[in-house]
């Protein structure tokens, strides 16, 4: 039998770890993170779910998201968009920051001048 055998959709491979960015990440702990980012309003705009609307809380959105795989795939989808917001800030966040450490350290001469605008490359300094 051979190692390239096709396994069934769903059983989790040992790459799915690395390439599923919802792995080891409970529904109830992205549910917790939406509503502390957005509020109970904020998702009930983004998904016309009425878990979110009436009387929303944790326990009775959670019933409701594992029973519609539909729905949990709006509600991932929503994580998902904010996890991939969050890392563009941060690395935009970071790029900011080296660009004013950068002229900060030639302000006080502590680094000459390069040729260019701004700070070296990665990699270079």
């Amino acid at each position: 039998m051979s190692d390239d055998a096709p396994t069934p959709d769903d059983a989790p491979t040992p790459d799915d770890a690395q390439t599923d960015p919802l792995h080891g990440v409970t529904l109830e702990a992205l549910l917790e993170a939406l509503v502390a980012r957005h509020g109970w309003d904020g998702l009930a705009r983004q998904v016309s779910l009425a878990c979110f609307r009436n009387d929303p809380s944790v326990s009775s959105s959670l019933r409701f998201l594992r029973r519609t795989p539909w729905a949990r795939a709006k509600v991932e989808a929503i994580y998902l968009a904010d996890a991939r917001r969050a890392e563009r800030n941060r690395a935009r966040n970071k790029r900011r920051a080296a660009r004013r450490a950068f002229a900060a350290a030639v302000a006080d001469g502590t680094m000459p001048p390069t040729d260019g605008e701004g700070p070296p490359p990665d990699g270079e300094a």
